[in-house]
């Protein structure tokens, strides 16, 4: 029977997921509930895992490229540019200048589509459904401008190492300055439609708290990070590929709501476009690669900012044509645990913007699980390293 409190409220356990429509991928979620409200919850990861980082492992340089690039179709070039950085680190090579103007376009222009993917995600969420189609309609101009440049709409195998791949004419970057104008427009007006709606206002105003200091103390990155307040943004710290030419500053709000996470969103929308459009107005001239002879052992470790924020990767090589260790942490797998205090106190009826909120990525995220004894297991690194699990 289940317990009731004093308000004559019985609290109950409701499990969503791995499979749930609120879910776009595997995860699950256990609410303790009062009536309407939460009060307790628990989460899993772990039913979508893929071996990357092992695969990684046993493929030579060349076809680890690609590999990476599959980690996720969001961000498609935040984690191949994070590991091509890497061996380029280990073997001190130097990416021509126009190469990382190249492959700061691309990584902008994922932001401006996986920022308007989002929007329209929450849109549906609260069953604004106009938002949803019409920032989804929008999102295909950039679509068409990453078929334009690469020949792909999701995959763009723009990276190597050394340089990119794919050069960018006269012609396409006065079709992207023309496209870009037009994503402006649009943006402003996502922007009013969201900001302005009393709907949105009244659904999600106040949802889904993090507060500044349980983002710190809890390691929160990215979007979800900069709407508590956190001022850290990747591009700005690290100044990888060509941030360091540009003056960028963080996107920030206060709230730390689902509204602030919008505020955020929104915000580094339009920044993104700004500076796209500065990228392709002063795209150097020069080459697009430099040659290199052989991968010399060592260790890299680097961070990136992708659209759902810090993307690190660690590579160590042995001085043969296959890593020693490849090692990736997602932003998902950071903000994760901020789910907690954004759900404890919310209604029910939140749930779904709540955990849209994050803009999560599970299959980026989940790593290997061990069951024993029909128990979970946390496993140490020396039993990793040994096999003896």
């Amino acid at each position: 029977m289940a317990q009731v409190n004093d308000r004559g409220f019985a609290k109950l356990k409701v499990p969503i997921g791995p499979s749930h429509p609120a879910l776009e991928e595997p995860a699950r979620f256990l609410f303790e509930v009062e009536g309407e409200k939460v009060v307790d919850v628990d989460y899993e990861i772990g039913y979508n895992h893929r071996s990357i980082e092992r695969l990684c492992q046993e493929r030579p340089f060349s076809k680890i490229v690609y590999l990476v690039e599959r980690i996720c179709g969001i961000c498609s070039h935040a984690h191949p540019l994070n590991h091509v950085e890497r061996v380029e680190d280990i073997a001190d090579i130097e990416v021509p200048e126009r190469a990382r103007y190249i492959r700061t376009i691309y990584a902008e222009l994922e932001r401006i589509h996986s920022h308007m993917l989002w929007a329209g995600i929450a849109g549906e969420e609260i069953g604004y459904h106009t938002l949803f189609m019409y920032t989804w309609r929008e999102r295909e101009k950039v679509m068409d401008l990453f078929e334009m440049l690469s020949g792909n709409r999701v995959m763009h195998g723009c990276n190597k190492i050394g340089g990119v791949k794919w050069n960018i004419s006269d012609e396409q970057t006065r079709s992207a300055l023309g496209v870009l104008g037009y994503l402006d427009t649009a943006a402003d007006k996502i922007t009013k439609a969201v900001l302005k709606d009393s709907n949105i206002a009244e659904r999600c105003k106040g949802v889904g708290c993090l507060s500044k200091e349980d983002a710190i103390r809890l390691g929160a990155v990215g979007p979800n990070a900069r709407a508590s307040g956190v001022p850290e943004d990747t591009r700005v710290m690290c100044k990888y590929a060509a941030y360091g030419d540009f003056d960028l500053e963080p996107q920030i709000a206060k709230d730390g709501d689902v509204v602030a996470q919008a505020l955020v969103r929104l915000a580094e929308l339009k920044q993104s476009i700004k500076l796209t459009k500065e990228l392709f107005a002063n795209l150097p001239e020069g080459p697009l690669q430099v040659e290199y002879d052989e991968i010399p052992p060592g260790r890299s470790i680097g961070r990136v900012e992708a659209p759902r924020g810090e993307l690190i990767h660690y590579a160590e090589t042995n001085g043969t044509r296959f890593f020693e260790r490849i090692k990736i942490r997602s932003p998902t797998l950071a903000n994760i645990p901020s789910y907690v205090p954004k759900f404890i106190g919310c209604q029910v009826a939140d749930i779904p913007i709540i955990a849209a909120s994050i803009d999560p990525c599970f299959s980026c995220t989940d790593r290997v699980t061990v069951i024993k004894d029909g128990r979970r297991k946390i496993v140490s690194a020396q039993e990793l390293k040994t096999g003896r699990i």
